[in-house]
């Protein structure tokens, strides 16, 4: 049996092929499915069978791309009426070669969510590997919440039963590969660990220490998740099916004078370059979001109508962020900006800066009472200590809670190391704020300088 583990990062999604006896199957592709293609030819194999263990939220499937390529049948959970596949039903079995794939349905995540069990007969009867989507991940389980606030006892409860009558009595041999790592937004505080299996997560797994299936529910329907506004995008696509790329599309170069009028007409200007260089110069008006930073934080801040214009130090090297953007149907990513920003200020375009900050320079001026000191982390590190003053929005929700970020005073932004805080700075800034400051290195500089936290 081949077996490989494919990792999208940033988005920390996990997606899988499996082959043997000449035959593959592949579980929850990306939409840039070359790898998939390239690993089928490179092993002698064929892919017969692609299967969605959900509808995800987070990205485009990349199901129906894989079919259109190598004429794949596509299987998902009968709960929900997609627009392609075919749905498939509790303890059906799919063979190739010697190992055996049974489906498990195993709602709660959401009503449709399967989870697949395989067996390599060829070595036991036990099951050896259980793809578990988002029903359970290394010390951590599914979140319940799309569904609405009255849902969340009844999925909570559909979840339990997935967990501890579908998935922990198969044994604790059994491998677990969910569809994400840490870091994904479909669970709050997933390990970093690829792969874990039954026997351990039921050791460690604070939330399979639950007594009773009551105490479970509860404690899910107190969980508090952030949810993107792409995510019903993501949501419209892998019902419905996104449009199919055929392949990954061509990056233009745009030249400075073109570029002009494309702002002029609305562009979306993504400079990808780290904070200290944007700050010195950049093309007025464009959001600054560091490369490692665009999978997780494009969605909650570009729009799927307007182009969007990459703006780099050399225009080149921009795949990792092309892919990230098609990854999140982005199919508006229209080009980038020839030779990067040099090509910019040499042709005399407009230029901005962006005012920076030490933790030295906060705390100096941290009682002064002049300015607006606004706090991006997540939740729980605020929860954890801040700095005394601050005013808690999540990055994501900045756009919509905008209008409690006052505009008539200046608003220095720190976060944990001052990328995330660059992107707040430079979204307020291209939303008519004058007098924004971010704060180079942020709480983990601050933390190391000794400075003080506070707790509410």
């Amino acid at each position: 049996m081949i077996f490989k583990l494919i990792k999208s990062e940033g988005l920390a999604h996990h997606s899988y092929f499996i082959g043997a006896n000449g035959q593959a199957v592949v579980v929850d592709p990306r939409r840039d499915v070359d790898i998939y293609i390239r690993l089928a030819e490179s092993t002698g194999l064929e892919i017969n069978h692609i299967f969605e263990t959900h509808r995800n939220e987070d990205f485009v499937i990349g199901s129906l791309e894989l079919a259109d390529a190598t004429g794949a049948e596509i299987h998902h959970g009968k709960n929900l009426d997609f627009a392609y596949g075919t749905p498939v039903n509790d303890k059906d079995k799919f063979t190739i070669g010697s190992v055996e794939l049974e489906v498990l349905e195993t709602p709660g995540h959401t009503l449709e969510s399967i989870s697949l069990a395989l067996r390599d007969l060829s070595v036991s009867k036990e099951v050896q590997i259980i793809f578990s989507g988002d029903v359970i991940f290394a010390g951590e389980t599914g979140r319940i919440d799309f569904y609405g606030i009255d849902k969340r006892p009844e999925m909570a409860g559909l979840l339990y039963d997935s967990i501890f009558d579908k998935i922990l009595p198969l044994g604790d041999q059994a491998v677990l590969c969910p569809a994400h790592g840490a870091g994904s937004v479909c669970g709050a505080d997933i390990r970093e660990q690829d792969f874990t299996t039954v026997g351990y997560e039921k050791k460690t797994n604070p939330q399979l220490k639950s007594k009773s299936r009551e105490d479970f529910v509860i404690l899910k329907i107190k969980e508090d998740h952030y949810t993107p506004p792409y995510f019903k995008k993501m949501e419209e696509y892998n019902q419905k099916g996104a449009p199919i790329l055929g392949r990954l599309p061509p990056l233009k170069p745009i030249k400075t004078k073109t570029l002009i009028g494309m702002i002029n007409s609305g562009a979306q200007i993504l400079d990808v370059r780290k904070p200290t260089s944007y700050a010195g110069g950049h093309i007025e008006g464009s959001l600054n979001m560091w490369e490692d930073g665009v999978a997780a934080f494009a969605g909650w801040f570009l729009n799927y109508e307007e182009p969007i214009i990459l703006v780099d130090d050399d225009g080149h090297g921009l795949d990792q962020v092309r892919n990230s953007l098609v990854r999140l149907g982005f199919d508006n990513l229209y080009g980038f900006l020839t030779n990067g920003f040099p090509n910019w200020y040499l042709n005399a375009g407009k230029m901005g800066t962006l005012r920076l900050w030490t933790v030295k320079q906060l705390k100096d001026h941290q009682f002064d009472g002049d300015f607006f000191l606004l706090d991006v982390r997540k939740v729980n590190d605020w929860m954890e200590g801040f700095i005394e003053g601050a005013h808690h929005i999540y990055i994501g929700e900045v756009p919509e809670r905008i209008s409690e970020i006052p505009r008539d005073t200046p608003v220095v932004v720190y976060c944990d190391s001052g990328y995330k805080s660059t992107v707040v700075s430079t979204f307020l800034k291209k939303n008519g704020y004058t007098d924004v400051v971010s704060v180079l290195g942020s709480m983990t500089a601050w933390k190391k300088a000794g400075y003080p936290v506070v707790k509410d």
